[in-house]
């Protein structure tokens, strides 16, 4: 799994002028399922996140997690991010999961993050969504397990 994360003190995605889901303080993910995905990543990548520490503490130094400052999140789904842009002008998407799988493995990945972090909003997936937020920092991490699984 990919993920883009941003640290956020507002965000929220919209499907047809439609608000599916809006957060205050937290993070705003941006997430991918691959090919090679399953269900113990996508509990990895959950608990990584909420846990990150990426947050200030009184002294303006990142030490506090999400659960920390008790933050929310806001889950988007995103395949564009297992675009394969090495040959041509136009990306390939072969590695991304299929949409059955995908769709199956980003509904998990919000229901390990709703057993961690009380508020959790979704865009729709397979949907065109507006995203908006106010990223705060900026703070933007890219995350991907399959670079866990290498560095074992």
């Amino acid at each position: 799994m990919r993920a883009v994360i941003q640290r956020v003190s507002r965000a929220k995605v919209t499907v047809d002028g439609e608000t599916t889901g809006e957060i205050g303080k937290g993070i705003l993910i941006l997430l991918g399922v691959g090919t090679d995905d399953g269900e113990a990543e996508a509990r990895q990548l959950a608990d990584k996140i909420v846990n990150l520490r990426i947050f200030d503490d009184e002294d303006g130094k990142m030490n506090l997690s999400l659960t920390d400052v008790r933050g929310e999140l806001l889950v988007v789904s995103q395949f564009t991010l297992y675009a394969d842009t090495r040959r041509g002008r136009r990306p390939s998407y072969i590695s991304a999961a299929t949409p059955d799988e995908a769709k199956r493995l980003y509904e998990y990945f919000v229901a390990e993050a709703l057993k961690i972090v009380p508020k959790v909003g979704t865009g729709r997936f397979q949907a065109m969504m507006d995203v908006e937020l106010v990223n705060d920092g900026p703070v933007t991490i890219i995350l991907d397990t399959s670079q866990a699984k290498n560095e074992n």
